[in-house]
């Protein structure tokens, strides 16, 4: 019997973890060890590592300021641990973490929670303030803050719905791609190269938002720490 086609976002239990976890747990360790590189010459993967590291360095920088570049590590961290659960999950029989919408609504929460917190710690009551554009009428008070609560606390829930969202429609594209393939091939038409060739663009394009989508979110996750945590605005 095939499998269905939304058997590839399952938790299963293996051992005493889900793959879930142990996903994450295996990404986690290959960024530790990626990021292990101490050659004076640096090989390929250092060299890849270097440049990661130089561009967002950069992006924190030219976001965030000088002062911000303490939030640099947690950033670079967010990246890796995302980008590797993303593309680890093109490979065949391998778990995808990021596709379960608890898990990056749980990221993203837990991000614009620890804004929210960080600025509350650094500007105390006045953080409040975002909640109240400026010059607008004293009458419109109650509203404009309600729409800006809304507003605020929509961040996390999109923030976390356009990864799980992108990745998942990938990953049913894949499977429905391969399984008209391996139809087309059993039936043995001079045709059934063509899906092979369209799973390989796929394959590529797949990649590449894998990454994108890891970026995006740090890149948002930058914005959301300068806006609300390294300044008010």
């Amino acid at each position: 019997m095939c499998a269905a086609y939304f058997d590839q976002f399952k938790i299963v239990s293996l051992v005493a973890l889900t793959n879930s976890s142990m996903m994450m747990i295996l990404a986690v360790v290959v960024s530790l060890l990626l990021f292990r590189g101490t050659k004076l010459i640096p090989n390929r993967w250092q060299s890849i590592m270097e440049s990661i590291y130089s561009h967002f360095h950069g992006v924190v920088k030219d976001n965030l300021g000088a002062e911000g570049l303490k939030y640099f590590p947690f950033v670079l961290s967010l990246f890796t641990f995302i980008v590797f659960l993303n593309v680890f999950g093109l490979f065949p029989y391998v778990f995808t973490p990021t596709v379960h919408i608890v898990v990056t609504l749980g990221l993203s929460f837990s991000i614009v929670i620890g804004v929210t917190l960080g600025g509350l710690w650094k500007f105390k009551w006045n953080f409040l303030s975002i909640l109240m554009p400026d010059g607008a009428p004293l009458g419109l008070a109650p509203l404009l803050v309600i729409i800006e609560t809304v507003s605020y606390v929509s961040r996390a829930i999109s923030l976390g719905v356009r990864l799980a969202a992108n990745l998942s429609a990938g990953h049913l594209l894949f499977a429905i791609l391969a399984g008209f393939g391996f139809n087309m091939l059993i039936a043995g038409t001079f045709l059934s190269l063509f899906p092979l060739l369209i799973m390989v663009f796929i394959t590529l394009l797949e990649m590449a938002v894998a990454v994108i989508q890891a970026y995006v979110f740090c890149l948002l996750t930058t914005i959301y720490f300068g806006g609300d945590t390294v300044a008010l605005h």
